[in-house]
């Protein structure tokens, strides 16, 4: 005959529909305070004969029981997945959804290749704060405070002594405060100036760079950058102008040919067939002496271009601010 015990838990679990219904039969049964545990707990008041052979039954009950309850859980959620699937039918030939990876800013696209190309040429990365003491922004690159060449550029003062860089060439100074000569670096990064048009925002991109050593020469500018815009832009017309920057001596600007007309003229080139991309030159002494090197034992070049300038070049794009207004559709097309 069935002990009454297993004969009540076989009846309650044959009326078991749910997960949380199978969770409680099992803390009735043999849970910390279930009957079958209480049970086995109160063996010690029984005599030894007795206890031994109720004993073996209760711990017969509590695996039959564990066993029972495993079989059942396993059969509810087998019931469950089946319902589950009945309901939430799914058609697999209905066609999948379409979704759209990640991809660079142009902008970074074209910062990223410069960094690259430069690299390529032996150019390490240095880099330097937005935020910049006028002295290393203007006066450490021969540009003291009554200097008409600090009209050139609409600044952004934080203090009279403290400024959001202009550019980056700040970066070159404190670097030759710091290392000695041969010195072949490019500094990328933002800079800002009080302007904004269709070609001219308040924030935008630089790469300058800057080589020194004891026979840098004119020449040596003239390679690396002919070299750098022809992998850039391909095999185009280059030509140098002469120019003004306080802190080169002799200074130049960069031109290219015009690669939206050819060269033949039109409205970005102004008619020119020419298109201003970089400036550059030759260090000025002035510039070492802040860096604290012995007069006239090296001497090097410096440049700078703008990024977005460049990017909008390479990629024929009319107005910068389509850069910074974050339309899918424009960033798509990268």
């Amino acid at each position: 005959m069935q002990d009454p015990l297993k004969q009540s838990f076989l009846k309650e679990i044959d009326e078991i529909k749910s997960i949380q219904e199978l969770i409680n039969i099992k803390a009735k049964y043999i849970g910390k305070k279930g009957v079958v545990t209480e049970r086995i707990k109160n063996l010690g008041r029984l005599p030894s004969d007795e206890r031994r052979s109720q004993g073996k039954i209760l711990n017969e009950i509590k695996d039959f029981i564990e066993e029972t309850i495993k079989n059942k859980e396993k059969e509810l959620k087998q019931k469950e997945i089946s319902e589950s699937l009945k309901k939430e039918f799914i058609d697999i030939t209905l066609p999948g959804k379409d979704f759209y990876f990640g991809g660079s800013h142009p902008v970074n696209k074209t910062l990223l290749e410069i960094i690259d190309i430069f690299k390529e040429l032996g150019f390490t990365v240095e880099e330097g704060p937005e935020v910049e003491l006028d002295y290393y922004n203007f006066e450490a690159l021969n540009i003291p405070k009554d200097h008409p060449a600090r009209d050139m550029q609409d600044t952004f003062y934080v203090s009279e002594d403290v400024v959001l860089r202009t550019h980056t060439s700040p970066v070159q100074v404190r670097v030759m405060e710091k290392k000695e000569p041969p010195l072949r670096f490019i500094s990328p990064g933002k800079v800002y100036r009080c302007d904004s048009d269709i070609s001219h925002t308040p924030m935008f991109h630089q790469v300058e760079g800057l080589m020194v050593d004891e026979e840098v020469s004119f020449s040596h500018l003239k390679g690396v950058l002919v070299y750098f815009l022809r992998r850039l832009f391909g095999d185009i017309p280059i030509r140098f102008r002469p120019s003004f920057f306080p802190f080169t001596e002799p200074s130049t600007e960069i031109d290219i040919g015009c690669i939206i007309c050819g060269g033949k003229g039109c409205r970005v080139c102004k008619g020119t067939g020419w298109l201003e991309v970089l400036g550059a030159g030759m260090v000025h002494p002035n510039v070492f002496k802040f860096a604290g090197y012995t007069e006239g034992k090296y001497r090097g070049f410096a440049f700078g271009m703008g990024v977005e300038r460049l990017t909008m070049l390479k990629y024929r794009i009319d107005d910068i601010r389509l850069f910074f207004e974050n339309d899918i559709r424009f960033l798509r097309q990268f």
